[in-house]
């Protein structure tokens, strides 16, 4: 009967809400809650018809006694906070703010009302954290359309607060950031720069033999390689080997009939990018070793990678004017790349990861391939640079033994 009854007096109430008699509205909202004080339909209605009218007081009263009655219903916990930021109330709004989140952490609603919470007290760093909450949800769900010019306003105050911390910490960290060479420095530069959002975190992605629990390092420190220098120190002899060369250089991408050719298209089977191998696939060639000798030597000597049927591999690398290398990765990343230039115009780079660096005659680095890179040649002449393979220094003796055998156990069973 009770229910047949309030049934009646909410169809009563919408009609007049409709009609525009809000007078006539309350009375049978009022009339309701004479029949249970804890209907949270019509203590809500009452308390945003307060609000309508100016009455933040009855509307708070209203709507707490709305939320006590449905505590699980996050558009009263809502609707609270606004009547309480009306009165003026912030430890209410606050908390109600973050009884709306506590029911649903994800809703846009409630975190767009708490960054501006934050926001309008001054509070640059709590707003930037829920706006960034509210990106990160609308990045992969749809947004209201009411909501785009509040997410953009969002994204600027985001943008703002990381730009206002790169200032307090460059202010904080110039003194013992120049205390420190580059060198020791690098995982901490990475870093700032990742926590500033000015560095994209890469992954390894071997195609092929993924090697658990390595370092992810873009370009190694040359402290994990001492014997860069001597390759360095070689520079001179292996420019003039090379320069010395004609012929035999072939395609770098020369894939087989009917295999799927991908961003290698422009460059499969051409020689806009060509190598000239003295060790390929583990396998050393003689023929052209004993046309760089000095070269051949040298390599004799460095700690390439020995693993039946799949490395070493040094090659001379040119690529012609107006050539691009697209982004792509490596086999394995139990290797480092390494590059010696040898023939560098202007206008030729290289990008590995968030790392983009110009090379420099002479001056070898290592990096791991299995991490996304490019390289480019911009010039109107062309770039050679000698690439070689050479075990991962975070590697140790013991597991390059394993990983030979395990070669040989993948060959045995005819996996590639």
């Amino acid at each position: 009967m009770a229910d047949g009854r309030i049934a009646q007096l909410y169809a009563a109430a919408d009609a007049a809400r409709a009609a525009r008699r809000p007078d006539d509205a309350t009375r049978h909202l009022q009339a309701v809650l004479a029949i249970d004080p804890r209907q949270p339909r019509a203590l809500n209605m009452l308390g945003l018809q307060a609000l309508t009218t100016g009455d933040a007081k009855t509307a708070v009263e209203m709507l707490t006694r709305a939320a006590a009655a449905a505590p699980q219903a996050i558009e009263l916990r809502l609707n609270l906070a606004d009547a309480q930021r009306r009165l003026g109330d912030d430890a209410g709004e606050l908390a109600s703010l973050n009884a709306a989140l506590a029911i649903e952490p994800y809703a846009v609603i409630a975190l767009l009302r708490k960054a501006q919470f934050a926001e309008r007290r001054g509070r640059l760093s709590d707003a930037a954290k829920s706006y960034g909450a509210v990106l990160n949800i609308v990045a992969s769900n749809p947004l209201p359309p009411e909501l785009a010019a509040q997410v953009e306003h969002g994204r600027a105050v985001v943008n703002a607060n990381i730009a206002a911390l790169g200032t307090t910490l460059a202010r904080h960290l110039a003194d013992p950031r120049a205390a420190v060479e580059n060198e020791a420095a690098w995982r901490f530069d990475a870093c700032v720069e990742q926590l500033l959002g000015r560095r994209r975190v890469y992954p390894s992605q071997p195609t092929g033999l993924s090697y658990p629990g390595l370092p992810l390092i873009e370009i190694f420190p040359r402290a994990l390689m001492p014997w860069l220098s001597e390759l360095e120190a070689a520079t001179a002899d292996i420019q003039r080997e090379f320069a010395a060369l004609e012929g035999g250089f072939a395609p770098y991408v020369a894939m087989p009939a009917g295999t799927p050719v991908n961003q290698w298209e422009a460059l499969n089977h051409s020689l806009d990018w060509s190598a000239l191998f003295l060790w390929q696939d583990g396998i050393r060639n003689d023929a052209n070793c004993a046309r760089c000798p000095a070269t051949a030597a040298l390599l004799d000597r460095l700690p390439l990678l020995d693993v039946p049927g799949r490395g070493p591999a040094a090659f001379f690398s040119v690529l012609r004017p107006r050539t691009h290398i697209p982004p792509h990765v490596g086999v394995t990343n139990i290797r480092a790349v390494v590059h010696l230039p040898l023939v560098v115009p202007d206008g030729c780079g290289i990008r590995i990861g968030a790392l983009t660096r110009q090379w420099v005659i002479g001056t070898a680095f290592a990096f791991d391939d299995t991490i996304e890179h490019e390289a480019w040649n911009d010039s109107d002449q062309p770039r050679a640079v000698l690439i070689l393979d050479v075990w991962n220094p975070a590697i140790d003796p013991v597991e390059r033994d394993l990983l030979r055998a395990l070669t040989v156990g993948l060959d045995a069973h005819g996996q590639a």
